[in-house]
């Protein structure tokens, strides 16, 4: 929480937001929109911790486009649209090692089809929404990294300090210290996208997740890649699963064609559940091997890599959304974990809950009202279409982890069958996720190291040449923004009881063991950080604490 010896300037708004991806910059222009019917005005602001908007917004992406229709009806006629891209093929492939099953003629609801939805980059879909919302007013600060929370008297969110700088790696200030500054709302809402670092502290504080069953992850790691207009083909999407996952490990895999500015690219990418229990499974070489297969190669053949990311995903769905509203504030987005892992779609539901939560914060404060719950939107949340999704596909990832692929994928499948058909209805009724994510890592004495193949350097590459491709910078003299909290366990368990899983869970090598004067040393390599959250969520005992660097670091995502 903010000190309170720290003297800062404060600023006041009528709706500060924290985060500008699709919810953070939904809510604003819906603010804005609704003001502007009543002939009004509302004075909104969004935080971004990134360099500038869409920078560290990372998705695969195929859009289902009920978002944007609700909140920008015209935007599919508009020549700045940000995705220009319909899908026009639609394949869902089983891989096995060296050949595939083609499964797309298997039954499957309707909302699991992919036709009438759009392919392209998110990060740009972010930038239009923001030009979008400083059109209409918005006050938009990309580069100002939300760090701690304002509590009022009674213990409501007043607002966020945010825009530190000049805190030197021992501690110290700076010739360029600022102590940031003070953003005041009459209510505050939380876009942080998956494993915000505000957002877990919102939810241990006002127990949000009580009665739910604990969040899900994934890790999503994407390439972007140039190709050749001979073997284009616009509007093509594949996903897979299997290969080369074992049947006990979640995740798959989407390839997606779209052209941008003209140029004819490749969407490439692999999902791993981070509820694994191989310690010495790598995600990052997962996705390396995976390109390989035949299924995939001659996507990529002759093209080339030109961009690379990883971030971490929400897949808990229905059971672990947290309680939405607080007193002064509300989880929208991904940070309160609204994805369809089945349809690999939240970028939808990020929009449509900003939606409401802006709209039940704009009724809030036209009736005089500030800092106290918006049980409004707990209510338009439940009684809306996202609540519907979640609810049809919420047994799919509960029976894919206790089951494994070959057997809990097709239950899960007759399952969303049974619940789309008749309103929800499921005879598992809804099943529990059970333990965290880091919980369900298991000692390494039980398994085999895995042998990766080396990469080729054209269609495989290693992992610090592939950050390169991030664009990822920090200042040096900075505090780690990464917190161990007790060493020795590091050592201790992460280390000897789990041989070192934060080296090959992390995408971006920040983490190694190293020898130092005849003794192990847990080395944190932070300029290295693409801000993924995978080491907050799956560290066998929570014992890493992601906190924010400075604004403006961390990777420049371009179309990803």
């Amino acid at each position: 929480m903010a000190d309170d010896a720290i003297q800062r300037e404060s600023m006041e708004y009528d709706l500060v937001i924290v985060g500008g991806g699709p919810a953070g910059l939904s809510a604003a222009i819906r603010a804005k929109q609704l003001a502007q019917e009543a002939g009004e005005d509302i004075e909104v602001v969004v935080i971004e911790k990134g360099g500038e908007i869409g920078a560290h917004i990372l998705s695969g992406v195929v859009m289902d486009p009920v978002g944007l229709d609700k909140l920008i009806p015209d935007w599919r006629t508009r020549d700045d649209r940000p995705l220009k891209t319909e899908v026009t093929g639609d394949k869902f492939k089983f891989l096995g090692p060296n050949g595939e099953a083609d499964i797309s003629w298997l039954p499957m609801p309707g909302f699991m089809k992919n036709h009438g939805n759009f392919t392209g980059s998110l990060a740009n879909v972010a930038r239009w929404l923001g030009q979008e919302a400083e059109n209409m007013g918005v006050e938009v600060f990309p580069g100002f990294a939300a760090s701690d929370l304002v509590l009022g008297e009674n213990g409501e969110v007043k607002g966020i300090v945010a825009g530190v700088m000049g805190i030197a790696a021992d501690g110290s200030h700076k010739a360029d210290y600022e102590p940031g500054m003070e953003l005041l709302g009459k209510y505050v809402l939380f876009a942080e996208g998956a494993r915000g670092s505000l957002t877990k502290q919102l939810i241990a504080k006002y127990n949000l997740d009580e009665g739910r069953d604990p969040q899900k992850f994934g890790i999503g790691l994407k390439e972007l890649w140039s190709i050749p207009e001979e073997q284009f083909n616009e509007g093509y999407v594949q996903h897979t699963m299997g290969w080369p996952l074992d049947n006990k490990t979640g995740g798959g895999s989407f390839l997606y064609h779209f052209r941008d500015n003209g140029e004819p690219f490749v969407s490439v990418g692999f999902v791993v559940h981070l509820n694994y229990e191989n310690p010495y499974i790598s995600p990052y070489q997962e996705f390396q091997r995976f390109k390989h297969h035949p299924s995939v190669l001659p996507h990529l053949q002759g093209g080339k890599r030109v961009a690379y990311g990883a971030r971490a995903i929400t897949e808990g769905g229905f059971q672990s959304v947290p309680k939405l509203a607080f007193p002064g504030g509300a989880l929208i987005g991904c940070g309160a974990g609204f994805v369809n892992v089945p349809r690999i779609k939240g970028s939808h539901n990020a929009i449509l809950t900003g939606m409401m939560g802006a709209e039940a914060a704009y009724a809030a404060i036209k009736g005089g009202r500030q800092g106290d719950v918006l049980t409004d939107y707990e209510e338009a949340y439940k009684a809306s279409s996202v609540y519907k999704e979640l609810k049809q596909v919420r047994n799919v990832k509960p029976l894919w982890s206790k089951l494994g692929t070959a057997i809990g994928i097709p239950l899960g499948g007759l399952e969303m069958w049974i619940s789309s058909l008749f309103g929800g209805f499921s005879f598992f009724g809804t099943l529990s996720h059970g333990k965290t994510d880091a919980a369900a890592l298991k000692p390494a004495k039980k398994f085999k190291p895995i042998e990766y193949p080396k990469p080729d350097g054209v269609i495989s590459f290693d992992k610090l040449t592939n950050v390169s491709f991030t664009n990822t910078y920090h200042g040096e003299d900075q505090p780690v923004h990464l917190v161990v909290k007790d060493m020795a366990l590091q050592k201790a368990s992460e280390h000897d009881v789990y041989a070192g899983p934060s080296a090959r869970y992390c995408p971006a090598g920040v983490y190694e063991w190293i020898e130092e004067g005849g003794e192990l040393k847990f080395q944190i390599n932070s300029q290295n950080c693409i801000h993924c959250k995978t080491c907050d969520i799956k560290d066998p005992n929570l014992n890493i604490n992601w906190t924010v660097p400075e604004g403006g670091g961390g990777p420049a995502y371009p179309n990803m």
